[in-house]
């Protein structure tokens, strides 16, 4: 087997000696003296249940199947991760969670907004709005719009879900992936409260309270709140300020009203709030990047040799181009990892994020049957300022306001199910229907900033011939334009020479213009019917069949507002010189970087609508063995779904080229639903000291939706496999070869591999986990677009055959509690310690040669003393305890042209601090 993998290996190992435990991250909640227990599933224990219809409390309890079961007991891969650990392991937002569930990565990118969470190496890149997330995020049982909706304080939970491979047979939004299911801590029959303060490095301050009361025998209320604040990751040398900063504040109210035994609805309203800046990026360097640029003359996208030059070196043709327009140099020769950062002045990355709502949660038992009824409401809100090159050269922007790569979400959930048994028990039946209406608005304003039109002429100059390049002159050709127009020699283009000089002109002019306010709207509704059957064919073998119906409409709308007058004298002029073959390079190049992401005038005022409609049957069957109470095994097959949509993208209308506003067609901007096909064997063993589970599967993904950034713009592409060889054609240069027959298209991408889970807990006050994932997450050979068999676009060229992006082969959590009692105070020690390991990965979606990012290890710990009966603690803590260097996303730097530079965003450095906490 590769190096990789053996190294993998022994990383992994390393990782578990460091703990010095074999642990894991499974659902667990160890134990704090008596009255915590260790959640390691069904237990040999002779504690009974409090009566009838309680569950043991030493069974971790999931809903992931509609109802309340035994973890040990459910069929699927399902993580469960409980309060305690979540609390000890620092988690106050879903990012959090990759320390707690290895198939599991949550990542951001250049807007919190975007936040995409994947499972098994699937999901789905955030910085297109039109496209839904792979991975659906249920917070209390209400749909959140958008993976990164959910990138908020989450105060305080009850438990996590983390269920793999595609879901929606039951209720809910469909996933083509996996789903997180987040619980918040409900109200309670006896008066409590609690707080807790956090002070640590970069000045954070976390103040977190909430008291709950009972109001008479059925009534019970409770009121939590988090305000957090922390000094940015990032020095904002320019500016003078610090940027991924933390100013938020998250209040949740909650109602509990249990009138019989029968009857229970609970009420949960929230508002958070958060004005920060984010999100900040550096220069990509040699020493993390040491071939990750090609050397001149080659295929862009072939592996390049030693001897290119350095990234950020003057020898890079580029460089000298961003310093003579007022690059700041330290950012071309500091580390990759040193987090001062020179944007351009008076550029900020400031913005806003309003969330709030409302839902309600009714379960009624009437005889054998319960009815659960879930209703939402929820508006959601963000703005983002950015100086989006990342450089100091002031090439392109967005201006803090409502249009500042603006979204918001307006959303009405309705769920129903009704469940219970028939048959003498011999059939556990669900059935339930799920309406969902959301509302989505997104606003743009992104602009060329000053220097834009020089610095595009400058490439137009270096294509030409370097000497030429000028970056102090308004064109970058100064006095040079006399070797262009004849004045010394003769005109270099021939009677065209007058039209390539006035478009080279008018191209310095792109200044200060672009988007004024492009607006999208578009209307959602879902509806859906499911049923979810378990047939107990014996006393041992179950038969779980699903099916589900789904309808989504889609209508979209857009008007665009823009300023850049200069795109349409452009084209007037050199529109004739692209028939002519000499000069069409030349002209198409101009004109490109004159209307980059169609931003033209000829389209301020513009609407255009479209609208889709699908219909979508998906579902599953399980057949799974129960030998003895503690052992299950099963296989499974289902069929997930996720929406298609509209690409929100006014880039993608057409080529800025040929692009003629008379002709622009709407249809360009959608894409295809993405369907999967999922096979799964597994097994579980559950006991009191030790459980384990263990899931091999194997997911097959047809029009894959995919979104990646070029350099320019953003594409939206769906991704399938040709069953013919079409001998190289997709890693080429052309748009236009590779074409496939439709009625050849196979699944595009594969994802198969193994998860081990296990909980181990030999003493009372000592719990371990330990979980491995393994997932082969690759495109398939012979990659197309769509399913009619388009070509692939040249931008993914390198996808054929490779691993997607952001999905390790190997990633491993291990984490160990230990609670040990004081004496006879009743005090206890609190050891607690986690571990994440990952394989190297690519974090372009690209997949471009130096955007890996190399194996690594996180380690988190906290140590404390707690006191009798938990009413207070003090703990140290330290989350990244080695104060690892990693990247989320390594992107090509805007507008410097693909292959040049490239620019990260970093993940957190370490942090530390002291919490104290108190309870009544």
């Amino acid at each position: 087997m590769k190096s990789v993998i053996r190294n993998s290996i022994a990383r992994g190992a390393l990782a578990v000696a460091l703990l010095g435990f074999p642990t894991m991250a499974a659902a667990q909640q160890a134990p704090t003296g008596q009255d915590d227990l260790a959640e390691g599933g069904d237990v040999n224990d002779e504690q009974e249940p409090d009566g009838p219809g309680q569950v043991d409390p030493y069974t971790i309890v999931v809903t992931a199947q509609g109802r309340t079961q035994s973890l040990a007991d459910v069929p699927i891969a399902v993580s469960a991760v409980s309060g305690e650990l979540l609390e000890r392991s620092g988690t106050t937002d879903i990012r959090e969670l990759n320390q707690v569930a290895p198939s599991l990565l949550v990542s951001s990118t250049g807007n919190e907004a975007n936040g995409s969470a994947r499972i098994r190496g699937i999901g789905t890149v955030g910085d297109n709005a039109g496209l839904e997330s792979s991975v659906a995020v249920f917070i209390d049982g209400v749909y959140r719009s958008r993976s990164g909706n959910a990138l908020s304080e989450l105060g305080p939970i009850d438990r996590v879900e983390i269920l793999r491979g595609p879901q929606g047979t039951l209720g809910g939004r469909n996933s083509t992936a996996g789903l997180i299911n987040i619980y918040t801590a409900p109200p309670e029959f006896d008066f409590s409260g609690y707080g807790a303060f956090t002070y640590g490095n970069y000045d954070a301050m976390r103040i977190e309270g909430g008291i709950n009361v009972p109001i008479g025998d059925t009534i019970a209320a409770r009121v939590d709140g988090v305000y957090f604040e922390r000094d940015g990751f990032y020095n904002d040398v320019t500016n003078g300020t610090d940027v991924n900063n933390r100013d938020r504040y998250l209040v949740r109210a909650q109602a509990l009203f249990e009138p019989t035994a029968d009857i229970s609805f609970r009420l949960v309203a929230d508002y958070s709030f958060k004005d920060e800046a984010c999100c900040a990026a550096t220069f990509v360097q040699t020493a993390f990047a040491p071939l990750a640029r090609v050397s001149p003359g080659l295929d862009q996208f072939t592996r390049p040799e030693p001897a290119a030059p350095a990234l950020t070196s003057t020898s890079n043709p580029i460089v000298p181009i961003l310093l003579g327009l007022g690059q700041d140099p330290r950012a071309l020769s500091q580390d990759t990892f040193n987090r001062d950062i020179y944007p351009t002045a008076g550029r900020s990355y400031q913005g806003e994020t309003e969330d709030y709502g409302i839902s309600g949660e009714l379960n009624w038992t009437f005889g054998t049957t319960t009815l659960t009824s879930i209703t939402g409401y929820r508006e959601y809100s963000n703005f983002q300022g950015s100086d989006t090159d990342y450089t100091t050269v002031d090439l392109i922007y967005r201006a803090p306001n409502e249009f500042g790569g603006a979204r918001a979400f307006e959303t009405f959930t309705q769920e129903i199910r009704l469940n219970g048994s028939l048959f003498d028990d011999r059939l556990d039946w669900l059935v339930g229907g799920y309406y969902a209406s959301e509302s989505l608005r997104s606003q743009d304003n992104l602009r060329f900033g000053e220097d834009y039109g020089t610095f595009a002429n400058c490439r137009i100059a270096l294509a030409i011939n370097p000497a030429l390049a000028n970056p102090s002159a308004d064109n970058c050709f100064g006095p040079a334009i006399a070797f262009l127009d004849g004045t010394i020699g003769a005109p270099a283009f021939g009677p065209a020479t007058p039209l390539i000089i006035a478009g080279i002109n008018n191209l310095a002019q792109v200044r200060d213009l672009g988007g004024t306010g492009d607006v999208y709207d578009q209307q959602s509704d879902n509806f859906a019917l499911f049923t979810h059957n378990i047939v107990h064919i014996t006393d041992t073998i179950d038969l779980t069949l699903g099916l589900r119906y789904t309808n989504e409409t889609k209508d979209f709308s857009a008007t665009f507002g823009n300023d850049n007058t200069f795109c349409p004298a452009n084209r007037a002029l050199l529109s004739p010189l692209l028939q002519v073959q000499a000069l069409a390079p030349l002209a198409g190049g101009l004109l490109a970087l004159s209307c980059q992401g169609n931003s033209t005038s000829e389209l301020d005022g513009v609407s255009l609508s479209d609208t889709r409609d699908e219909d979508e049957f998906t579902g599953t069957a399980v057949l799974s063995w129960q030998p003895n109470p503690d052992l299950l095994f099963y296989a499974s097959y289902s069929r997930g779904y996720k929406a298609g949509g509209f690409n929100l993208d006014r880039s993608a209308l057409s080529n800025p080229v040929t692009f003629n506003v008379n002709a622009l067609d709407p249809t360009s901007l959608q894409f295809e639903e993405e369907t999967v096909d999922a096979y799964e064997l597994g097994f579980k063993y559950s006991t009191r000291p030790l459980s384990i589970s263990v899931a091999a599967f194997r997911q097959e993904f047809t029009n894959f939706q995919l979104n990646t950034f070029n350099g320019s713009v953003f594409l939206v592409q769906n991704v399938n496999a040709c069953g013919a060889d079409l001998n190289g054609a997709d890693r080429d240069a052309s748009a236009t070869t590779g074409a496939c027959s439709p009625d050849d298209v196979e699944p595009g991408v594969v994802a198969e591999g193994i998860e081990i889970e296990t909980t181990i807990s030999p003493i009372p006050d000592l719990v371990g986990t330990f979980g491995i994932t393994y997932a082969n997450t690759t495109y398939q050979d012979n990659l197309i677009g769509n399913d009619t068999g388009a070509p692939l676009d040249p931008a993914l060229r390198l996808l054929p055959g490779d691993n997607l992006s952001n999905a390790p082969e190997f990633t491993a959590t291990s984490s160990l509690t230990w609670t040990p009692p004081i004496g006879n105070s009743g005090m206890s020690g609190l050891f607690f310690v986690n571990a994440r390991v990952s394989d190297d990965y690519n974090t372009g979606s690209d997949l471009l040669f130096g955007k890996e990012q190399n194996a690594f290890i996180l380690v988190n710990g906290r140590v404390g003393l707690v006191g009798p009966d938990r009413a207070w603690s003090v703990e140290l803590w330290a989350n990244n305890v080695f104060d690892v260097d990693y990247t989320q996303v390594a992107f090509n730097t805007p507008f410097v042209a693909p292959q040049q530079t490239y620019s990260a965003y970093l993940a957190e450095p370490r942090t530390y601090g002291v919490t104290v906490r108190g309870r009544f």
